[in-house]
Parts: C-alpha cells; sequence; structure tokens
C-alpha cells in the first residue's frame, strides 16, 4: 500500500489526484487494479471530468448549495461543527476502484480522480492498494 499525502487549501476543494496515483503504482506491472482510499469521515474520491477547471469550481459551489452550512446542525466537534462536511462525504465514495492495464490505469480520456475536501483546509491522506 502506498501513501499519498495532500493539503488542502479550502473548506470545499476537490484535488486532482491522478498523477499521484498513477505514481503509486509503482513499476510492478502485475496489478490488475487500484483501490484508492480516503480514511476520513469528511473527505471522500471520486472519478470525473479533469479537462475543465470550471467545473471543478462547479462541484465545489454545488457540494455547498446542495448541504447548507446554514442549517439547524446538531454535530460539534473540537474543530467546530461539521456536520454538513460529514454529509457531503457520504454524498461521494470513500474508494474508488480503478482498474489497471500493463501498469497503466485505465481511465477515459477526460476522466480524472478527484480527492474531494469539505472540511479544510487540512492535511489529508489517500491510500493506494493494487489488487491482482
Amino acid at each position: 500500500m502506498r501513501e499519498i499525502d495532500l493539503q488542502t487549501e479550502r473548506k470545499t476543494q476537490l484535488v486532482n489526484i491522478t498523477d499521484q496515483v498513477r505514481e503509486a503504482l509503482g513499476v510492478n506491472g502485475e496489478a490488475s487494479a487500484a483501490l484508492v482510499y480516503v480514511p476520513h469521515t469528511t473527505a471522500g474520491v471520486t472519478i470525473n471530468e479533469k479537462v475543465d477547471p470550471e467545473l471543478v469550481e462547479d462541484f465545489e459551489a454545488a457540494f455547498e448549495r446542495i448541504v447548507g452550512e446554514d442549517w439547524r446542525w446538531h454535530h460539534d466537534d473540537a474543530d467546530g461543527p461539521n456536520a454538513p462536511a460529514h454529509f457531503r462525504a457520504s454524498l461521494v465514495s470513500p474508494q474508488v476502484l480503478v482498474p489497471v492495464e500493463d501498469g497503466n490505469l485505465v481511465l477515459g480520456m477526460y476522466q480524472g480522480i478527484f480527492f474531494c475536501e469539505f472540511d479544510g483546509p487540512r492535511r489529508r491522506k489517500v491510500y493506494v492498494s493494487t489488487l491482482r
């Protein structure tokens, strides 16, 4: 298993981690898939279009509108009320499974792997494990 370290910059942020996942595959060409896993309850990972940066901005805005900060929330922790971040993370998955062929991620031409931050800015980890 490999670990990717990230530092996010905003409360809600999508970060393209496709290249880091590709690097985490290493030189071992025996993998048939890569499991990309986020071990955080206020973050997730998704696959979507990587070409247009405005689409990433749209995603960030949509997550903030779909689950409002101004709702009456009960959950509160040491960092303050972050219930919206937990709900936003539940809209995406903590993992994606990507096929691998000849040591390369099998993604569509426009696809990228995105880390989804909902409680930033924070230092985060992403784990990449290969399956045979």
